[in-house]
């Protein structure tokens, strides 16, 4: 990746998202999830089209902005609303700065979310899966080309992609809101066709839970980067050939949005868990 490309966007941020304290976290957005930047006091907000190697969001279901807020406790969060996808046409920078930007900012912890499809038949539309690994089948890969020690190691470690402690936050996070969740492996598929009901079953057979289009790219960059990585799916239907309606985005979108409450729900319970286990390490 071209370092020069995230060093122009960083430059580009208006100050405010330089100056003060680190964010207690990154969050990436996917489709669903935006409602969750309505429970946070905006402090600034730049479109993603105004940052250098960015470009604006091109799917439906993702708006494409990046906010500087604060929690009802007063910590600083990276909001980036929307996500730029590998099948857009975009190149890897614009795929992972989320995660880059995250890190260069000083955030230590990156959640990412994301709407998927079901191939777990025990999972239902509207079920929440708590991601604790990930499938990455494609050779396509953000890491690929000349080595630069700014993005981690040469060879990094992707055993605990997902970090078991923020694992463990979420589980109390859905508690408390009273929502159900399980973990669960995503697996990633190009797009932007759905896959087939071949595909799906060799998934399945690999031990996959849940299907998208997106996330691993960006948990690969953040956890070489050194950034604690949670990962949650919105379950917005079954995967081709676990039922029999043919699949539909717009059906994604719709049944993202009536559960958007309770996503954005679970995200700021999380974001309060953040905020507890900072303050008790503040005070040991």
């Amino acid at each position: 990746m071209d370092d020069s490309i995230f060093r122009n966007a960083l430059t580009s941020l208006p100050a405010a998202f330089r100056d003060g304290p680190p964010p207690l976290a990154a969050m990436l957005l996917g489709s669903g999830w935006n409602k969750a930047a309505d429970s946070l006091e905006p402090i600034a907000c730049v479109p993603y089209g105004e940052i250098p190697g960015f470009g604006p969001a091109t799917v439906v279901g993702h708006d494409g902005r990046l906010v500087l807020a604060a929690t009802p406790g007063g910590s600083r969060v990276l909001v980036f609303c929307g996500r730029r996808h590998w099948y857009e046409g975009c190149e890897w920078e614009a795929v992972v700065m989320p995660a880059v930007l995250g890190a260069r900012l000083g955030a230590k912890t990156f959640l990412v979310t994301n709407a998927a499809g079901a191939i777990n038949r025990r999972l239902s539309p509207g079920d929440v899966v708590i991601l604790r690994d990930h499938l990455r089948l494609s050779p396509l890969t953000p890491l690929r080309g000349p080595h630069n020690p700014a993005f981690g190691p040469r060879f990094p470690d992707q055993s605990r992609v997902y970090a078991p402690e923020l694992r463990e936050e979420l589980r109390r996070a859905a508690e408390a809101c009273g929502l159900e969740t399980t973990e669960g492996v995503y697996a990633l598929a190009c797009g932007p066709a759905f896959e087939t009901p071949a595909e799906i079953r060799a998934y399945g057979i690999l031990g996959a839970d849940v299907v998208g289009m997106s996330t691993v790219p960006e948990a690969m960059v953040a956890s070489s980067m050194g950034l604690r990585v949670a990962g949650l799916s919105f379950v917005s239907n079954m995967a081709a050939g676990i039922s029999e309606s043919r699949l539909d985005g717009a059906d994604v979108v719709d049944c993202a949005a009536r559960h958007a409450p309770r996503m954005a729900a679970l995200v700021c319970a999380f974001l309060e868990r953040l905020e507890l286990l900072e303050r008790q390490g503040s005070t040991r």
